[in-house]
């Protein structure tokens, strides 16, 4: 009998609608960046480990939200619990 995969800490999660780029953290979980686009002001990051986001959701250009979630990504320990 064959059982479904149990999800783990390290799965990558389901891709949401207008990611434009995922950030693997140091604790191995994931930061995601979602928005429209280069050319739009609308973008936004979040960390499925801590759960911590952009300061100031969708009003980033992604050339800026970029450094600030790698930034993230490059010092957040925490994994997702779910």
């Amino acid at each position: 009998m064959r059982t479904a995969p149990i999800a783990s800490a390290f799965t990558e999660p389901e891709r949401p609608k207008g990611l434009q780029i995922r950030f693997i953290t140091v604790g191995g979980s994931y930061v995601d960046v979602t928005g429209a686009g280069h050319d739009s002001d609308k973008h936004r990051w979040d960390c499925h480990g801590c759960k911590d986001t952009s300061r100031f959701p969708e009003k980033d250009y992604l050339f800026s939200i970029r450094e600030k979630a790698n930034e993230h990504a490059g010092l957040c320990r925490a994994i997702p619990l779910t």
